[in-house]
Formats: C-alpha cells, structure tokens, sequence
C-alpha cells in the first residue's frame, strides 16, 4: 500500500509499505498487522520520520509476542526501513526521511507442549483448556494458567501469593516447549484495618464515615471480592471522583492485612437538566440540583423540578417539585436511609389532581444487580374528575426491588431488568379506602449479527390495585394508555374505564407490550421499528370490562456522549391507522 505523509519539515512523500505473512492464514496475518505499531503510525496523520523509525524497531518484540503467544518460537521477523534491516540501524543514524517499510514474518513450525505444570494449586483450580502435554503451545496459555492459579490462591485468603520461579524452554530440535511455573502461595491472612491515605487536599467526608460506608469484613478470611465490594460502596455514594484501595506492601505479625485507600472528592454540587417532546403531549422541562455530602458523612441532597404539557393536548401543565435526602451506611454497609418530600400539580386529560406527600425509608444492596427499598409515606390529594370533587389522606408503605442486569441502562443491547414495585395504603378518613398497588416492568434486550448490529427488545408491564373501590383511589394510583411510556400512536392517556357515556376514570388493572427492533446503520445512527400494545380494566385482576388499543411506528436514534437522542413516529393500529401521527423527542431508548 501507498501512504501520503508529511514526514517532519520534508514535504509529503509517498511511502510505500508491504506486509507479508508467507502461509499464515488470513486471520493470523489480520492479528499481526493490528499488533503492528509501524502500520498504524504510517496511517497516522503528521507521523513523522523519527515516529516511523521508532515504531519500526519496537514492532520487532511486538510481533515476536503474537507469534509467541499462538505456538510458534522460532519464527522470524524482518523489518526493513529504506531498504536497510531496522535492528542495524543505530539510532543516532536514523534516516531523516522514509520512503519504504517492509515487514516480512515468518512463523516457523508450531511447537507442542512437551511440560505443562503449575505447582502447588489451590484446592477446586481448574488450569485453562489446552494446557497440557501434547497440546499446542500458546504461550498466552502460560500467562492463563499462571494468573488463574495466582488468583485461585488469593480467593483462597493468600493475598501473597505470587511466582516463585520458572523454567520456560523451547526445543528447536523436537519443536516441543517446556513449561514449569513453581508458586508461593504464602500464609493464609484475615482482613485487617482500613488506613486511609490522603494526599493533597484531605476528603471532607469524616473518616470514621469512610470506614462505615466501605465496610471493611476486619478479621474475617481476606478475599479479593470482598476488598472489591468494600470500594464499590464508597464510590456508589457519588461524594468521590476516585476510589482506590489496594493490599498494603506486607501482613501484620499478627496474619492480618491491612487495606490502603486514596479517595479523591467530587464536586459538592452538580445541576442538571433534561427536555422531552412529544405533538400531543408537549414539552416536558426538568431540572435538579444536587449536593453531595451535606453534612460531611457522604450524605447527598437532590432536588427536583419538573414542568410538564407546554403547548400540548394532554390536559394542561403539571408542575412537581420534590426532595429527597440519601444517607449511606445505615445499619449495614448496604443499607442507605432516606426522606423524601413532594408536592405535585397534575392536569391530565380525565382528571386534575394536587398532591403533597413525605415520608421515609431504607435502601438496600443485596448484590450488583439486585437492589430493594422500603419505606413510609403520608400523601395528600385533592382530586377533581368524573366522579367529583374530593380529598383523600393516605399512608402508604412503598415496597421496591429492581434486578438490572443491562450492559447500559441509556441504551442496552444486552440483558434483563425487573422492577417490581408493591405498595400498601390505608385510608386516613371517610373517603380513602384500603388496598394494594402492584405495578411489574420487564425488559428484555438480545443483540446479534457483526458487531451486534440488531437488537431485539421487549418489554412487559403488568398493573393492579385490590382491595379499595376506584373512588378510594388517589387518581394517579390507577392505570390509563396511550403515550411515550405505554403505546406510542395512541392520544397521551387515552385508554381508561369507561363507567358511563360521561363517566372515564382510571382503570384497576393495566397489561401493556411494547417490541422493537433496532439496527445500526452507522457508527452513530439506528433505526428503529417498534409495536406497542395495552389493555385497561375495570377491576383488579383484567377479568371484567376492559378494552385493548394498539400503536406501531418508526425511529430513529443519534449517539451522543450523554446518551441516544431518540424520535420516534408512530401510528394507532386500526381506527385512524395512517391518518393520526403522533411524535416523540428525548434522550436514552424508549425501553
């Protein structure tokens, strides 16, 4: 190939550059020339004579380390710069211009293991697939094997252990490797104390709260999963912008380890904002503030302001403003308490509602996908609809798990999310009633193709509310359709129970489908085709009057550094198909 580069003040020359691989496969040959630095500097603009000198005499051990690692170890490198061998060239002589690179890499016979062992293993190791005599000898299996038993030892509360020698050597002559990794696996240490190591500016989060937030099992077995979960906790408070903790240099005379942590604050505050646009339901405006460890114990303040219906056909302009305050570690490590405030103006096309409510509750990790929340609220409603005017006081006690195993929450090509959320109310006067609110959201994601091009997603939701009468309900309680989070195509809430010709109010039951399939078409764009589905009922379990509606459409998503800008087009399906469209604009996937 012919590459034009501007090589330092000389004007731009052509540089002719071969690679050849003799008898390798095509895929081999592909895995040399991505490993070669003098290729990609050649493709490289402003690349320099002295660069591609450079990059030439160190891609000698970097293609020597792909042959290595697939089996052959006497394979040759050739690398010539202007004609001359690059290694002969001394680098005080280096050419000041470079009119040619060629690489020729010879792979030679692929060698066998002749001896394959790593000694002492931990109890239940198992050594790599193919590490093993009469196999062939791919170094990077040595690597594998090594590091697999290196960290078996240390789940196993070694946190010392290490190589202690090794004997690699390759017969030329029988084409045969021998391969002996003896190890240290050292004594068996029990957590000790987390010290804290600040450098600069010291954290304004207390240090006996750091200790309390992270965690640490002091004086259980040590375990590298375990130190790991103690700095996933202190980073999940979001008071620090780096966590870092590390095994200290050597145990206690006691058979303790000691565990050192640097941790660097974030920003006390941040402020953020968001916008959501839809033909039907306007434009949606929010905002927060956020302040991170209030009180100097990694607690975190965040308020929120929200404008909803500007300019649209959905009942009016809804307005909430809420608090909420986060206290990590309490209790447990895993255990965060919290309180909230919230007070809302609802204008919804079959209702109006006013709402204040405040409340309480705890938080929990039980693991990296499955979180839960309980907690105590008294809610306030003024309420304005069909059936009339009314007041309604509550207590709730709001119950939440999520079991999120997506690879990106903005945009996930891969894995399952749940959301299960139970809640049970008390009416505090005459006219609140008593009851269960369960609201379930299933999400799904598969990808395939090159590069998981297509993605498949699905999504399910499930609603009810038992035990209270419609009108013991507070309005937002109950289930309607129709909108960006239920069926797109359909008129924002537009499915609800209809008790008379001049009667619509929310239903008890709620069943909703949503699929889409979405393709890459450029690095930076997808396109999306999606089908939504929903069904309101009367009463709690969808046995009674009831009616389904239907929307389907076409998307497109722009990749941006703060997520997918989504806008979506859709249809009803049925009565009005074609003839109404309805338009969605946000950020992050509909699901």
């Amino acid at each position: 190939m012919a590459i034009a580069l501007c090589l330092g003040t000389v004007p731009a020359v052509a540089l002719d550059f071969g690679f050849a691989a003799p008898g390798a496969p095509d895929r081999f040959e592909s895995r040399l020339r991505d490993a070669s630095l003098s290729l990609s500097t050649a493709q490289a603009d402003g690349s320099t004579a002295q660069d591609l000198f450079a990059a030439a005499q160190a891609d000698y051990g970097r293609l020597t380390g792909v042959l290595y690692a697939a089996g052959y170890y006497s394979g040759v490198v050739r690398i010539r710069v202007n004609g001359q061998e690059a290694a002969s060239i001394p680098p005080l002589r280096a050419p000041d211009q470079i009119d040619r690179i060629d690489i020729i890499v010879e792979r030679g016979p692929a060698f066998s293991f002749n001896r394959a062992r790593v000694a002492p293993l931990a109890p239940g190791t198992q050594l790599p697939d193919g590490f093993a005599t009469g196999q062939p000898a791919k170094g990077q299996l040595i690597g594998d094997a090594t590091r697999t038993s290196i960290s078996n030892w240390r789940d196993a509360g070694h946190a010392k252990a290490d190589v202690d020698a090794q004997t690699v050597i390759a017969d030329h002559a029988t084409q045969s490797l021998d391969a002996d990794i003896s190890l240290d696996p050292g004594p068996r240490l029990r957590f000790g104390t987390l010290q804290i190591e600040q450098e600069g500016r010291p954290s304004r989060v207390r240090e006996a709260r750091i200790r309390e937030i992270a965690g640490l099992p002091t004086g259980r077995i040590y375990s590298p999963a375990e130190r790991e979960r103690a700095a996933n906790r202190l980073r999940r408070t979001g008071a620090f912008r780096s966590v870092v903790m590390r095994d200290a240099d050597a145990p206690n005379p006691d058979g303790t380890l000691d565990m050192r942590t640097q941790v660097v604050d974030a920003k006390r505050r941040r402020i953020g904002a968001g916008a959501e646009l839809s033909s039907l339901e306007g434009i949606t405006l929010s905002g927060f503030w956020l302040h991170r460890n209030l009180l100097g114990g990694a607690e975190r303040l965040r308020l929120d302001a929200m404008i909803g219906g500007i300019g649209g056909d959905s009942g009016g302009e809804d307005f909430r403003l809420g608090a909420r305050l986060d206290r990590p570690a309490t209790f447990t490590p895993d255990t965060g308490a919290f309180l909230l405030a919230n007070i809302e103006d609802n204008n919804e096309p079959d209702y109006s509602e006013r709402k204040a409510e405040i409340g309480g509750g705890l938080t929990h990790i039980f693991s990296d996908e499955l979180t839960g929340e309980a907690g105590i609220t008294y809610r306030y409603s003024e309420i304005t609809d069909d059936l009339g005017n009314r007041e309604l006081q509550h207590l709730l006690f709001p119950l939440r798990a999520t079991w999120d195993r997506r690879d990106d929450p903005l945009n996930p090509t891969s894995g399952l999310y749940l959301d299960v959320s139970l809640t049970p109310f008390i009416g505090l006067d005459e006219g609140g009633g008593a009851g269960t609110r369960l609201y379930v959201d299933l999400r799904e994601h598969v990808s395939f193709g090159a590069n998981d091009r297509f993605t498949l997603a699905g999504r399910a939701q499930l609603g009810s509310v038992t035990g209270a009468d419609i009108d013991e309900v507070p309005a937002d309680m109950l289930f309607y359709s129709g909108g960006a989070g239920t069926v797109r195509g359909q008129r924002y809430q537009s499915l609800g129970v209809d008790l008379s010709p001049t009667v619509t109010v929310g239903g008890r039951s709620f069943l909703g489908f949503s699929g889409e399939v979405r393709t890459m078409v450029s690095d930076s764009i997808q396109a999306v085709a999606f089908a939504d589905t929903g069904f309101i009922g009367q009463d709690a379990f969808g046995t009674g009057r009831g009616e389904w509606h239907s929307g389907a459409g076409i998307g497109a998503r722009y990749f941006t550094a703060v997520g997918p800008i989504r806008v979506d087009l859709a249809t009803p399906i049925g009565e009005n198909a074609g003839e109404n469209l309805e338009l969605y604009i946000g950020i992050g996937q509909a699901f």
